[in-house]
């Protein structure tokens, strides 16, 4: 029985469609509906009941539906453990960063990560927006400040110096502000996300 199969089953069970499942792994339903067949012949069971409205889980198929997610999370564990003992590095890695920590510093970064880690596929996602762990596929998350939620852990890894600029022409019109307080009465080119202005 093919670990990919079991899978689809699940998923199959999951999302309670044939159609459904298959277009989420990216299969045709055809191929979808003989993986289907393929197990439950092996099972010699119906794991669905099916009708032209609607698909459920047979008797059968409610009580091997929790053994086959334990069985194929102990997989996913041994695989990961002898990955971990190997040092192999693969799967799929999921990061974020916001726009300008993504581009001018993280991009030449990942460049070297991957050409280490040949096996490895990579998604970055560059974005200024606060990321929900929970919402959306995000491994791992750059971003400058503290973290708005408790539950997440986080770690600094490096300073980000605030710097204020301007242009001799617009000093030599306005003036040059002697203390940081004096910027109030400035005109300045500010920083907002989410109706939110970030101030210096």
């Amino acid at each position: 029985m093919l670990v990919e199969d079991l899978q689809l089953i699940l998923k199959v069970a999951e999302l309670k469609s044939i159609t459904a499942a298959a277009e989420h792994l990216d299969l045709r339903v055809a191929t979808a509906s003989a993986a289907i067949k393929r197990v439950e012949k092996s099972l010699g069971v119906e794991l669905f009941t099916r009708t032209t409205r609607s698909l459920r889980l047979s008797n059968a198929g409610e009580r091997y539906i929790p053994e086959c997610q334990q069985a194929l999370a102990l997989l996913s564990t041994a695989k990961k453990n002898v990955k971990n003992d190997l040092g192999i590095i693969d799967d799929e890695l999921k990061l974020s960063a916001s726009s300008d920590l993504g581009r001018n510093l993280v991009l030449p970064w990942l460049d070297e990560f991957m050409e280490e880690h040949k096996d490895l596929s990579l998604k970055l996602h560059i974005s200024d927006s606060n990321i929900d762990f929970f919402r959306d596929a995000v491994d791992v998350a750059l971003r400058y400040g503290n973290p708005s939620n408790s539950n997440f852990y986080g770690f600094k890894i490096c300073d980000v110096p605030k710097v204020v600029c301007a242009c001799p022409s617009y000093l030599k019109k306005f003036g040059t502000p002697e203390h940081p307080s004096e910027l109030v009465s400035h005109n300045a080119l500010l920083y907002q996300l989410h109706d939110i202005t970030f101030n210096i």
